[in-house]
């Protein structure tokens, strides 16, 4: 069976609550605390991006998905700016790590409501043929994102 596009969601879901679970548990004042922000960032920012192109811009042009759609962009320019707090603050220190709870919590909210409600909305407006060819869109764009913001 091929690959639908909430399977490639699904995996890179997996891998954000990962990132924030070692990164909550993460030794202060570390390099390793650093690496972990660092990979979380740049796994939200691709997702989000090949997200938004492949599974949110669909669903938006359908009445039945529009405030779904809507609902969600608004939660990824959320943790867009709390993130963007996290890389001018000081890592080192207590300020930091309640940030970093607020962006877990948020993350963690995010996905929950995206695969109990988003998914269930959009799966009944896109075909299964859609679901399959917008799994290889979303990934090969996610990769490209990763690689460009990974390079910054």
């Amino acid at each position: 069976m091929t690959e639908t596009l909430y399977d490639a969601l699904r995996e890179s879901h997996e891998r954000q609550r990962s990132l924030c679970r070692k990164l909550l548990r993460s030794p202060p004042h570390t390099q390793r605390r650093l690496e972990l922000f660092t990979e979380l960032r740049v796994e939200l920012a691709a997702h989000a991006a090949a997200e938004e192109r492949f599974l949110y811009a669909p669903i938006l042009m359908h009445d039945a998905g529009l405030d779904a759609s809507r609902h969600a962009l608004h939660e990824h320019h959320e943790i867009d700016e709390i993130i963007a707090d996290l890389r001018v603050a000081e890592k080192l220190g207590a300020g930091w790590m309640a940030k970093a709870r607020k962006l877990s919590e948020k993350v963690h909210h995010h996905l929950r409501e995206e695969e109990r409600k988003f998914f269930q909305v959009s799966g009944k407006i896109l075909s299964a043929t859609r679901k399959h060819r917008l799994a290889a869109q979303y990934r090969k764009d996610f990769e490209r994102m990763r690689r460009s913001l990974a390079a910054e």
